[in-house]
């Protein structure tokens, strides 16, 4: 994990490091958020809504731009881009964060 984690309003979140590339000029490899019981990657916001659900985390419908979840038993929310295609490191470190052993980053 490279970059630096940067506070701005209320908000912690992982700026990734623009240097992190190879030595050949190519961009690094990129991530992927892996399902660490059965060690499947989320390939699609609708597998990983499957795991979410399973985990106790429910939709929250309050912004149509977003895709978002919460627990009833915590104040956690996660709130993810509505285009897969947007989803980024730092969308993955927040579900990490917030089920610990369940899910990780990975390099593909």
């Amino acid at each position: 994990m490279s970059g630096v984690w940067v506070f701005k309003n209320g908000v912690v979140r992982l700026v990734e490091n623009p240097a992190n590339e190879s030595t050949d000029g190519r961009p690094a490899r990129r991530k992927v958020l892996v399902y660490t019981p059965t060690n499947e990657v989320m390939s699609s916001y609708t597998a990983l809504e499957r795991k979410l659900s399973a985990l106790g985390w429910e939709r929250y419908y309050d912004d149509p731009d977003l895709l978002q979840f919460h627990k009833q038993s915590s104040v956690d929310l996660i709130s993810l881009p509505k285009d897969f295609g947007r989803f980024k490191s730092m969308h993955m470190y927040d579900i990490v964060v917030k089920n610990r052993s369940i899910f990780e980053v990975r390099d593909m």
